[in-house]
């Protein structure tokens, strides 16, 4: 039996697998990673389009604009540990090489200063990937309508 024909290759398993996984990591998220979630998803911030829990080469992002190259990640108490924080930097490394941009910030500052953070990620994003089709501020082009 081919491919085509409805045996699953083992392209399609491993798609499969990633796509298991995200929606693992997805459900287990923790409430800082929720929050910003609610502040990002559909287009909220600036108008770009943001995933979760994305596969990006080996690794899983916490937020990815893939758009603009910008992956965020928020990063528990665990992660301050000497270990943890070569593990982070090497992560970093590897996502960099695949052309995009991280961004890193602790779960508190996700939680305690969102809109801090959130100034943050648009003001990198309209720095160095401004976007193509930006909403009219309120009230632009009335005037050329009733003319």
């Amino acid at each position: 039996m081919t491919q085509a024909q409805g045996t699953a290759g083992p392209l399609s398993r491993q798609r499969e697998r990633v796509r298991v996984r995200a929606r693992e990591l997805r459900r287990a998220s923790p409430d800082a990673e929720r929050a910003l979630w609610r502040r990002l998803r559909d287009r909220q911030l600036g108008g770009y389009k943001f995933r979760r829990q994305h596969p990006v080469g080996r690794y899983f992002a916490d937020f990815a604009c893939v758009e603009a190259k910008l992956i965020v990640e928020l990063d528990g108490g665990q992660h301050f540990e000497p270990g943890a924080m070569q593990a982070d930097e090497a992560r970093s490394a590897g996502l960099n090489s695949l052309g995009f941009h991280v961004l890193r910030f602790t779960d508190r500052e996700a939680l305690t200063e969102r809109v801090a953070v959130l100034a943050r990620i648009l003001d990198w994003l309209t720095t160095h990937h401004p976007h193509p089709n930006p909403l009219p501020p309120a009230g632009e082009g009335v005037a050329s309508l009733k003319d």
